[in-house]
């Protein structure tokens, strides 16, 4: 991701990576995460945030499993690496995330209910 373009032994290009997509959705995501963790009093704000990051990631996995597929096989630099997995991941924290934070606004609504 740091570098432009791959370039071959005799000059030609190897990998292009300016992708929009791809740095688009990474940067939704990235964007997503940020503000859901500044909206740390907004509990339901928070749940709407982190399933609309669970959805960007499984569009940001779906686009590169769709590289990996169409994929030739490997070149001077491989392609298919961990790189795919990071979206997993995320998912995985993100439900979690949601799991606590329901877990948190119920126990807030059943304080309020002995009030």
């Amino acid at each position: 991701m740091w570098f432009p373009n791959v370039l071959g032994k005799d000059g030609s290009i190897i990998m292009d990576r300016n992708e929009p997509l791809i740095f688009g959705l990474i940067f939704v995501s990235i964007a997503l995460a940020i503000i859901s963790i500044l909206s740390f009093k907004k509990r339901q704000l928070q749940f709407v945030l982190n399933r609309l990051n669970i959805i960007s990631n499984f569009v940001l996995l779906g686009v590169f499993v769709y590289r990996l597929l169409t994929l030739s096989g490997e070149t001077i630099v491989s392609e298919k690496g961990i790189g795919v997995l990071f979206p997993i991941i995320s998912i995985v924290f993100l439900v979690l995330a949601n799991k606590a934070i329901k877990r948190d606004e119920d126990l807030v609504k059943s304080v309020d209910r002995l009030r």
